[in-house]
């Protein structure tokens, strides 16, 4: 007998997997994934993640081989994390605060994490701020029998670029390929709504979704505002917009929730607005749409462009797609400091995958299996979750991450623009400036908020306090807040890394 012991996700493809599998398809959808997980088992053992289209992580339970067996999804998209208990028992499961709880647990900080999050921001690789505590990565299972662990991975990132086609056709099998998704990433029944920024992602999801009504966060300071574009961007597109202001205030007061709720630190300035909007947009919808995966997959961010140039050294600097500190400051802020724990070495397996392809494809796939799975959705995962709000990504598809695979890089970007084949397809269903509209990025006026001192007085806090001594050289880090106050905006992540760090070391480790 088997028994689903943990699952979160969503499962696309689950008509035709029904049909095959011979499951009755008028089930409620909580007992026809579970069906489909069970049957899958039985049928593929542990090839049956490759039979699955969506958003997955779970765990099943083999009562005849006394056999664990747990999954994450090809890109990671939810999380799954486990720990081996001193008495040999494994917990495991998709929230970390569920696992720290149980008998067994050792709560202790590990701390040669923190040298790794000052430079990336986000937590990378298989280890966890918790001792012992590890994630499986994407497209890994995880089998535990007889008190012995293996972790396999059945999916990685390949790529065979194929010169055979036009632009033109690429666009056509993008956007066909989208019209495909769409038509599987919710039932009938189900009502959704899309989250739009004023980027072609989330309006091209949002003109091919049956979506009526879009989601945008906004700010008072017009030049950090581009909800003004998502407003327009509705509007052309015949859809009602709901549009969230958010204030200074707001947005620190809310910070200890979203580093609680995030169970990892977080240095992306974005995941606290993300949380404001998911709170928003859950007062009125309970799943949302939103455009995740074809920066990565597409070559939508502008440093891609800057490939080339790069070259060969990219293996000795490009660790995904934040950098913020290098080995010289840290040592001088940090009280621990180990120069064997260096951040290129999470990229250098991924660096040995991709040899002999170029330059753009080695940066995309480091974002793929590093940036996507510890930032991007890790935060939409977490906030969504917290908020009680159900995120589909419909552009995190294995179907569409087929396509950029096979696509050459001048598809992707060339010196004018970004995401070139991308936009192209979107433009069948967008008007040029749209589709092919600049990208702006996920714009947050913290670099201005946190030099008031209106709202900065917990982060003076902080910086000052015995838990910062523990960890850092007080007099370097307030240097480093000091500038930044004084007119260095550029030190803003520098500061805003440290401070997420100590919100989330004090939820984890002092409150509680």
């Amino acid at each position: 007998m088997i028994k689903v012991q943990e699952y979160r996700g969503h499962i696309r493809n689950w008509k035709a997997l029904c049909t095959e599998l011979e499951i009755d398809s008028t089930l409620s959808r909580e007992k026809k994934e579970e069906q489909i997980l069970i049957r899958a088992y039985e049928t593929w053992g542990y090839e049956m993640a490759k039979h699955l289209y969506g958003m997955f992580a779970f765990a099943l339970w083999d009562d005849r081989e006394k056999k664990l067996f747990c999954v994450r999804d090809q890109f990671g998209t939810k999380p799954f994390y486990y720990y081996e208990t001193a008495d040999g028992k494994l917990l495991y499961g998709t929230m970390i605060r569920s696992i720290i709880e149980q008998p067994g647990f050792v709560k202790e900080l590990n701390e040669e994490m923190l040298q790794l999050y000052l430079s990336l921001t986000y937590v990378a690789g298989e280890n966890t701020f918790f001792r012992g505590l590890k994630k499986l990565l994407p497209g890994r299972y995880l089998v535990w029998q007889e008190g012995r662990l293996t972790v396999e991975r059945y999916w990685k990132p390949e790529f065979h670029p194929d010169e055979s086609k036009t632009l033109e056709e690429w666009a056509d099998e993008i956007h066909d390929t989208v019209k495909e998704v769409m038509a599987e990433v919710k039932t009938e029944d189900e009502t959704a709504e899309s989250f739009l920024s004023g980027g072609v992602d989330s309006s091209y999801v949002l003109a091919m979704s049956d979506a009526e009504t879009a989601d945008t966060c906004g700010y008072e300071e017009e030049r950090f505002d581009e909800s003004v574009l998502a407003v327009e961007t509705a509007k052309l597109l015949g859809k009602n917009i709901e549009r969230s202001v958010i204030t200074p205030e707001q947005y620190f007061a809310i910070v200890p929730y979203v580093m609680y709720n995030m169970e990892q630190p977080l240095g992306d300035a974005s995941a606290i607005v993300f949380a404001l909007g998911c709170q928003a947009t859950a007062k009125h919808t309970k799943l949302c749409y939103s455009g995740e995966g074809a920066d990565e997959f597409f070559g939508g961010y502008n440093m891609y462009r800057n490939a080339e140039r790069y070259g060969e050294n990219l293996k000795t600097f490009y660790v995904g797609n934040t950098n913020i500190m290098k080995e010289e400051e840290k040592k001088k802020i940090l009280k621990k400091y180990d120069p064997d724990v260096l951040p290129i070495e999470l990229a250098a397996g991924i660096y040995e995958e991709t040899e002999g392809l170029d330059p753009l494809t080695k940066m995309s796939d480091v974002d793929i299996q590093i940036w996507l799975e510890g930032d991007i959705y890790l935060n939409v995962d977490k906030m969504s979750e917290a908020a009680g709000l159900e995120i589909r990504m419909p552009l995190t598809d294995l179907r569409i991450f087929d396509i950029a695979s096979r696509m050459p890089s001048r598809y992707k970007v060339n010196e004018e623009q970004n995401k070139v084949a991308f936009r192209t397809a979107a433009r069948k269903v967008l008007p040029e400036e749209i589709a092919f509209r600049k990208k702006l990025g996920f714009i947050v006026p913290i670099r201005i908020w946190m030099a008031d001192d209106r709202y900065n007085q917990d982060v003076r806090e902080k910086f000052h306090s015995e838990m910062a001594a523990k960890f850092f050289n007080l007099d370097e880090i307030n240097a480093i807040f000091d500038d930044y106050v004084g007119g260095n905006s550029d030190n803003w992540r520098k500061v805003w890394t440290i401070y997420t760090f100590l919100v989330w070391y004090e939820e984890y480790f002092v409150k509680r």
